[in-house]
């Protein structure tokens, strides 16, 4: 290697209809529900919360014409569509973890096709799409739901930010750049602090396929394989099973201890910290487990039986 320094529910009699929730019908014939008890109902009576479903299972409106939900009037409880910084962003209304869901699915996947089936459509053809998912948490069949939805209309997704693993998980899974970062930091200005604590490891099981990047604010282990023209970034270590063909940066927000370990290490790029190596020219006549760390002022590749058991007697990220 050469161094070099540089990174719902129908009412069956008219009784049931009077114990639910009250609700009006809009202009458009859909039925918006209120969020307040009904006059007679005890004041402590339990809330019903709301479940995340397919869009094959969102309630139908009264009527032969299926007809959308009129988008909340509250700003933080719609879908965002809008040019950001010379990027096209879709940006989720935020569902913190552990409380009632402020917009189930359901309703997420009504206001998204009235979005892109408005008459406004101020994008060009194939433009590339960036999903803000911040804390809403999306599955695989979710996120694959939303990216037909964004074909249909002549959009792609390519990449997607959150603050929730599971969703950073289905997102790498399904093909998908992903940068996961924590929900005050995401698309913000904070800096980071070398002292501050990495959060836990993201363990993906899958390849890392051309055009695919992984960010993540702590260690990545991947069983699988980095192929060329994908990148793995991460603040912590980067341990890969498998090939590692692609770009591995360890330690992004400046840690010079991290480390990069791969059962077969050709790299088209190595950066740990500030520094940066490429793979020689000429390729080795046989691969093994390797290890590339910071030594000497420069990135060093050793052999993975060979490295030093005192250099790996700490805990990784």
């Amino acid at each position: 290697m050469q161094q070099s320094a540089a990174n719902a529910l129908t009412p069956s009699s008219p009784e049931e209809r009077a114990s639910q929730t009250d609700s009006t019908k809009t202009p458009g014939g859909s039925t918006q529900l209120d969020d307040a008890p009904p006059e007679n109902a005890p004041e402590n009576a339990p809330e019903t919360s709301s479940t995340q479903g397919s869009p094959h299972q969102t309630p139908s409106p009264t009527g032969s014409e299926e007809t959308p939900a009129p988008i909340p009037a509250n700003p933080n409880l719609q879908i965002q569509l809008k040019s950001e910084a010379g990027r096209l962003l879709l940006r989720l209304p935020p569902n913190p973890e552990n409380s009632r869901s402020l917009v189930p699915w359901s309703d997420l996947w009504l206001q998204l096709k009235q979005r892109l089936n408005g008459g406004d459509r101020f994008w060009q053809p194939q433009t590339v799409v960036h999903l803000v998912a911040g804390d809403y948490l999306l599955d695989g069949r979710q996120l694959q739901t939303i990216a037909e939805a964004l074909e249909e209309a002549q959009l792609q997704l390519k990449r997607v930010y959150t603050s929730r693993r599971q969703t950073a998980v289905a997102a790498a899974t399904s093909g998908y750049s992903v940068e996961q970062e924590s929900a005050v930091t995401l698309f913000s200005q904070a800096s980071t602090v070398n002292g501050q604590a990495l959060d836990d490891p993201l363990y993906l099981q899958t390849t890392i396929r051309s055009g695919v990047e992984i960010r993540h604010p702590g260690t990545v282990v991947i069983l699988g394989d980095v192929n060329p023209g994908g990148s793995v970034i991460a603040d912590g270590d980067i341990l890969i099973w498998g090939h590692l063909r692609g770009i591995a940066h360890a330690g992004a927000s400046g840690r010079s201890q991290c480390r990069i370990m791969a059962l077969h290490m050709q790299p088209t790029q190595l950066r740990i910290a500030d520094k940066v190596a490429r793979a020689p020219e000429t390729p080795p006549a046989r691969y093994q487990p390797e290890v590339a760390y910071i030594g000497s002022d420069s990135i060093r590749i050793a052999i993975a039986t060979e490295f030093s058991r005192v250099n790996l007697n700490r805990s990784f990220g």
